[in-house]
């Protein structure tokens, strides 16, 4: 057979395939042939390999092969060595003509070729494998001559083959209009399916070629309809707009496929949001939204919390609130940090009243701020003149231990001290520092200050809680 003359395979420098080192379901009889292969030099493989008594039975071949890539010259000599007294199966050809191809020994490739034709041996499978080595190549010119003399080797091509050479192309980077010619030539004599055109728009969409994608789709319309089943070529090409920052012409075209009850899965919406979110756009991600719950789809936790996060990002606390409100009815509960959001945002725009009452609702429902929204919600409360409330929280924070609260503790310290209250000032800090709590030395110099304005015995008093400060760095 045409692969025994091997002697001009090379093995690769460095494994580039899985080996047998990683393989845990090797036999101990593989495992000992693929160390041979790997280890012996080339001259002296089919000696080692005799020495190791009986032939292998096919599982064996096939097991070995699969982890020989890395060394294409030892394996074919041991199909060699293997083919004798019993003849290689369709797939252990296959696995030696693929191990040829991806190893870009294009020649010793077709000669194994010829030899499964005389064996009558070859199949669909292994034009794909061939298609695959040849894109992978770089070479597409060959991958389109291997299709064109399938025939001429017993396998007639048909929607699969084609299916199957364009996917090779369109994996390629920036080779799916090199998958268009192929398909532009072939699509009059075999029919295209919508595979077919899934396959190229999911190309465009990797290359973020909305104009492409277009005509594509448009003439996947024309020639095969509307169907639930499209989902994928649907998904693909909605992406591509949204990516291509024609959100206005994916909402369109959504509206079109919900009328012919097409529209595409959950897949497609949360990767549409991920992007809307990326671009800040959220009147889209809003529209696209309505049309997925309108429609049925039920949204994951993740994805409120994305559009939550998205909301509460350009202060659309309305809409935020509606969401939070309906995720229970769609069988999402929030957490801490859909909850955590939207205290953010409230606090972000000043809403006092409305802070101190969604405060209630994260406690009631055991979902209380993280530690850096405690510390902007008592600052912000203590600007818009609801002390009170602004000390409940730290209070709450104190009895729950919740730490660090040293940026908390601070913030009530200085909200105490644009107030002048300075008897609590005294007795929350002194307590602070018993509790080892870090008062920054910004808010003593500006609690000095509050102190020192009001006399001697205030002065008394601002000593005092220093004099503790000062003890607590020793």
């Amino acid at each position: 057979m045409a692969v025994e003359n091997s002697n001009t395979l090379l093995p690769t420098s460095a494994p580039r395939f899985p080996t047998y080192h990683t393989a845990a379901d090797l036999s101990p009889q593989s495992r000992i042939l693929c160390e041979i292969l790997a280890t012996a030099p080339v001259h002296e493989v089919e000696a080692r390999l005799a020495s190791t008594g009986g032939q292998p039975e096919n599982e064996i071949i096939q097991q070995v092969l699969k982890h020989s890539y890395n060394t294409p010259s030892a394996a074919a000599k041991f199909f060699r060595w293997s083919s004798v007294p019993r003849k290689h199966t369709g797939y252990s050809w296959n696995l030696m003509v693929d191990l040829l191809g991806k190893n870009s020994l294009f020649e010793p490739m077709w000669d194994a070729i010829r030899s499964m034709k005389q064996e009558s041996l070859l199949s669909l499978t292994t034009f794909v494998s061939v298609f695959e080595n040849y894109c992978v190549a770089g070479r597409f010119d060959e991958a389109v001559m291997t299709f064109d003399v399938m025939e001429r080797y017993g396998i007639q091509p048909d929607i699969i083959a084609v299916n199957s050479l364009l996917s090779a192309m369109c994996r390629e980077d920036n080779r799916t209009s090199k998958a268009l010619e192929f398909f532009e030539k072939i699509k009059a004599k075999i029919p295209p399916d919508a595979d077919s055109y899934a396959i190229l728009l999911e190309g465009w969409e990797k290359e973020g070629n909305v104009a492409k994608a277009k005509n594509t789709f448009g003439e996947m319309v024309i020639r095969v309809g509307w169907s639930p089943q499209y989902l994928f070529a649907y998904d693909a090409f909605l992406n591509t707009l949204v990516r291509g920052l024609q959100a206005d012409e994916a909402i369109k075209f959504l509206q079109v496929m919900k009328g012919k009850n097409c529209l595409p899965g959950l897949r497609f919406f949360s990767n549409a949001l991920d992007i809307f979110v990326k671009q800040n756009d959220s009147a889209h991600a809003i529209m696209l939204w309505e049309i997925m719950v309108g429609n049925g789809l039920v949204p994951t936790l993740i994805m409120y919390n994305t559009m939550i996060g998205l909301l509460s990002g350009n202060n659309d606390i309305n809409t935020a609130f509606r969401l939070l409100d309906e995720m229970v009815f769609y069988g999402s509960f929030p957490d801490s940090l859909t909850y955590n959001m939207i205290f953010a945002c409230l606090i972000k725009n000043k809403k006092v009243y409305e802070v101190g009452k969604f405060f209630v609702e994260m406690v009631k429902n055991e979902w209380p701020p993280t530690p850096p929204n405690f510390a902007a919600a008592i600052k912000m409360l203590f600007e818009g003149d609801d002390p009170e409330m602004a000390i409940d929280i730290w209070k709450y924070m104190v009895k729950n231990n919740i730490s660090p609260r040293d940026d908390s503790a601070n913030e009530v310290l200085l909200g105490l001290c644009e107030l002048g209250r300075l008897s609590d000032i005294k007795r929350f800090a002194e307590k602070m520092i018993d509790e080892r709590i870090i008062i920054y030395e910004s808010t003593m110099t500006k609690t000095k200050n509050v102190f020192y304005k009001e006399g001697r015995s205030a002065r008394e008093s601002y000593d005092q809680i220093l004099k503790k400060w000062k003890t607590s760095h020793l």
